[in-house]
C-alpha cells in the first residue's frame, strides 16, 4: 500500500478544523498506519511485560486528537506532532499508575543518549524523561517542544522546523542544546 500524499491528509485536517461532520471518519484510514507505527515505536521502548497494546494506544490517542475543538490543523506534520504529545501523555500517565501500583516500579534510569538509542535491553524511564522535559519546558519551552517532536514523534529536523515555523538550523542548534541539558539532568538523576 502506497502512502497518500501529505496534501490529502492536510485537506481532511482542514475539514476537521472547519467542523465537517464526516472528517474524523475519513481521517482515520489516512493516518492509522503512521499512528500505529508511532505507537509501536513508543511501546518498543517500554518494559517487556507492558500491557498496553499499540492498537489501544492508537485508538485512545486518535479519540483525543479528533476531540480537539480548538486546534486549527495546519498539516500532516502538525497532526503527528500533536499525536506524539498525546501518546506521550497517555504513556506517562500509564507509567505513573503502574509505578504507583508497584511502589517504585524498579525502572532503571537512562540518559537521553541511551534512550535515543532505543535499546531493547533496558526500559526507558519515561517518567524521569517526562519530568526532565517538564523542567526544560520551564526554562526553554521551544527546546522542550523540539525534543518532544524529534524524540517522541520521530520527526526529522526539517519536519520539526515546519511544525514550529523555524529554520532547520535553529531547530538543529536548539536540539543539540536540549540534548546536552537533558543528558546532564538525567545523569544527575541516576547519581542521586
Amino acid at each position: 500500500m502506497t502512502p497518500l500524499p501529505p496534501e490529502d491528509i492536510t485537506r481532511v485536517l482542514h475539514e476537521l478544523s472547519a467542523g465537517e461532520e464526516n472528517a474524523p471518519a475519513r481521517l482515520m484510514p489516512l493516518v492509522y498506519d503512521e499512528l500505529r507505527r508511532l505507537a509501536g515505536r513508543y511501546l518498543s521502548r517500554e518494559r517487556l511485560d507492558h500491557t498496553l497494546q499499540p492498537t489501544a494506544l492508537v485508538h485512545e490517542a486518535y479519540l483525543r486528537l479528533v476531540d480537539q475543538t480548538q486546534v486549527n490543523w495546519q498539516n500532516r506534520a502538525h497532526f503527528f506532532g500533536l499525536a506524539a504529545r498525546i501518546m506521550r501523555r497517555i504513556l506517562v500517565d500509564y507509567a505513573r499508575g503502574h509505578r504507583a501500583d508497584k511502589r517504585g516500579g524498579g525502572l532503571e534510569k537512562l540518559s537521553l543518549d541511551e534512550a535515543l538509542s532505543f535499546s531493547k535491553e533496558r526500559d526507558v524511564d519515561l517518567i524521569a524523561l517526562d519530568d526532565a522535559l517538564s523542567d526544560l519546558a520551564g526554562l526553554d519551552p521551544l527546546q522542550s517542544r523540539i525534543v518532544e517532536l524529534r524524540f517522541f514523534a520521530g520527526l526529522t529536523l526539517e519536519e520539526t522546523a515546519e511544525v514550529l515555523g523555524l529554520s532547520r538550523s535553529t531547530v538543529e542548534r536548539d536540539w543539540i542544546m536540549a540534548k546536552a541539558w537533558l543528558y546532564t539532568q538525567l545523569s544527575n538523576a541516576v547519581t542521586d
